[in-house]
């Protein structure tokens, strides 16, 4: 039944034997054998066309749905062939993994009960710190290494997949008193009075500010109090009231809401940080747990990078 529908759907024998990879003669016999059982005739065929007669068309829809569920259970038996057994091995950067991730962790295992995970939050590190999980979560700057792309098998020193999974928005803050005590800037120019607490500089130890208002745009050149790759640390010394601090937007939430943090130069955008990104080995393309985690973290990261409500 099968057969049939898929040599309706592609108007012809030869056709169909290719795409089912059997011989034509197969697919001839597998024809003649469903008559013959259902007693009935479903297709004329000539040189140039099939016809299905009336039986044929009345039983093709039904045929048809035959066809997509058996192809459904190959591509299924595809993805548990390449699959691997046990827990799904996570590293996550420390700090987008204890307000971002954490949530999520809870609601993963609720979907998907058959997938155990193993969780770890820290630094990145080297490559070979890397290779000994399935997946790595990781929002440092991307490398001048030519990007790595989705799709495709592989192994030993191949590319690993990478999965841009949304980046932050980027706001400045300070607390109240600091701002009472060294003043409010009003326009980027003034942030050069103050001390600015910021990502590192790749460039070296003075970092560009860009801000823009509409079709406005400002760049700075500063030299910050503090400089540092690592989000938590500078959020700390932001709360402490050290300075005016460039940060994820995610992380000042709390503070804001509870009127520690104060938004500095509200109406001006800055670019958005760092994306946050999946990658894992290209022998793990198809696997069934890398392949649910990753779209499940795409489908509620994004919406809680953005301030949304997920769900």
């Amino acid at each position: 039944m099968a057969i049939f529908a898929k040599v309706v759907d592609l108007n012809g024998f030869t056709a169909a034997a290719r795409a089912l990879k059997v011989p034509k003669a197969g697919i001839s016999r597998a024809i003649a054998e469903l008559e013959a059982e259902l007693g009935l005739s479903l297709m004329t065929r000539t040189t140039r066309r099939l016809t299905l007669t009336p039986a044929g068309e009345q039983l093709l829809p039904q045929c048809r749905a035959i066809l997509e569920t058996t192809e459904q259970v190959r591509q299924r038996a595809a993805v548990l062939s390449t699959q691997h057994d046990g827990a799904l091995r996570v590293l996550a950067d420390a700090t987008y993994g204890r307000v971002l991730l954490a949530p999520l962790v809870p609601r993963f295992l609720e979907r998907y009960p058959q997938i155990p995970l193993e969780v770890e939050l820290g630094e990145i590190g080297s490559a070979a710190t890397a290779a000994r999980y399935d997946l790595v979560l990781r929002a440092d700057a991307l490398s001048d290494a030519p990007p790595p792309v989705e799709g495709g098998l592989g192994g030993g020193t191949a590319q690993p997949i990478v999965r841009v999974l949304g980046a932050p928005p980027a706001i400045l803050c300070a607390t109240p008193a600091y701002l009472q005590k060294e003043g409010t800037p009003a326009a980027p120019e003034d942030l050069d009075r103050h001390g600015l607490l910021t990502p590192e500089s790749p460039t070296g130890p003075l970092f560009m500010l860009r801000l823009s208002q509409g079709a406005r745009r400002a760049e700075l050149t500063v030299r910050p109090k503090l400089a540092v790759n690592d989000p938590a640390l500078l959020h700390s010394a932001t709360a402490a009231g050290l300075g005016i601090g460039l940060l994820p937007e995610f992380l000042c939430r709390a503070g804001l809401a509870a009127q520690k943090l104060r938004r500095v130069l509200p109406d001006w955008e800055l670019p958005p940080q760092a994306p946050l990104r999946a990658e894992y080995p290209a022998d793990l393309a198809e696997d069934a747990r890398v392949r649910a985690f990753v779209d499940f973290l795409a489908a509620n990261v994004v919406p809680a990078l953005a301030g949304r409500p997920t769900g």
